[in-house]
């Protein structure tokens, strides 16, 4: 029996100069930039920097809700994707689904920010990245030839951050980044963090138990952790395990609402509940749902537990 390969099972292979080849075609879906016979949401990509050649797709409902003939405006809800930090982009099929439904469900104008990915940018590449993205939105709220989607349709009092799995973590890490900033006319109203990624040197006891997961196994999820991490540096560095105590604690006790969804099947269920611990000693306004079933991103091949997901997170953006 040959031993488990962390690399095979993500369909990469290390190159000699520290960058990765990902055999894996990661699927990907056209934004939708016309409205047409049954399609509920639009979307467009806009390229936020060149250099970078980071961008956003922008989704927005085709039918604008109103009252008194004007259109009502809607909660802007940026959306940072899964993938470990190593894979994945805003067009890739889940993160155009969930974000198309999030739009449609709450409404909402959603914002789905691309990030430069592990280990070609290690941490915190991607934190920096997704902090001028939100900038980047704030811009266009105050320009007056500024994105028309945001501008004429989004509330900039209604703000919220929604990462899934590492987007989880980069939605935490840059909302205590931004406490301190202006961002007037942007004022950020809560994080949902869905099954969001944290980890540590410690092994916890959903890491045992669920050692040999089919998806995420324990060596994968250490070895997404090597790709993302600073160099010289382990998996106690707070971004990725904010349990342990530092300056940081200041920052997250100005977090105001937070919402985490989890399952108990997930390896990271024990980090995630920790983390949850964390923030309630902070003084964070807390919500926690972890459902007793599921696994990690089984939000991703059942379409009900997605939904509910939704659900939940509508419940408390709309709560």
């Amino acid at each position: 029996m040959s031993a488990f390969d962390p690399y095979k099972h993500l369909g990469i292979t290390k190159n000699p100069d520290g960058t990765i080849t990902r055999s894996y075609k990661v699927p990907t879906i056209d934004a939708k930039p016309e409205p047409s016979p049954g399609i509920k949401v639009v979307s467009k990509d806009i390229t936020i920097d060149n250099e970078k050649k980071t961008w956003v797709r922008i989704f927005r409902p085709t039918k604008l809700p109103s009252n008194d003939n004007t259109v009502a405006r809607l909660p802007i809800v940026v959306y940072f994707h899964n993938g470990g930090f190593v894979y994945l982009s805003p067009d890739y099929p889940y993160s155009m689904r969930t974000c198309e439904t999030i739009a449609d469900d709450i409404p909402a104008i959603v914002v789905g920010p691309s990030f430069r990915l592990a280990p070609e940018f290690r941490l915190p590449t991607q934190y920096h990245d997704a902090n001028n993205a939100v900038l980047w939105i704030r811009h266009q709220l105050n320009d007056p030839n500024g994105e028309p989607w945001l501008r004429d349709y989004g509330d900039p009092s209604r703000c919220y951050l929604f990462g899934c799995d590492c987007g989880g973590n980069i939605a935490f890490h840059i909302a205590m980044q931004m406490a301190d900033l202006d961002l007037k006319p942007l004022r950020i109203r809560g994080l949902i963090l869905n099954q969001p990624m944290f980890g540590g040197e410690k092994r916890t006891a959903s890491e045992l138990k669920f050692a040999t997961d089919q998806l995420l196994p324990l060596p994968v999820l250490d070895l997404m952790w090597h790709l993302a991490l600073p160099t010289e540096t382990d998996r106690d560095h707070r971004y990725c395990n904010p349990m342990v105590k530092g300056p940081h604690f200041e920052n997250v006790k100005k977090i105001g609402r937070c919402l985490v969804i989890g399952y108990n099947g997930d390896i990271m269920v024990d980090r995630q509940q920790e983390f949850v611990t964390m923030l309630v000693k902070c003084g964070v306004q807390v919500e926690a749902r972890f459902d007793e079933v599921g696994f990690h991103s089984i939000d991703m091949v059942d379409a009900t537990r997605a939904s509910a997901v939704i659900n939940i997170a509508k419940d408390f953006i709309l709560g």
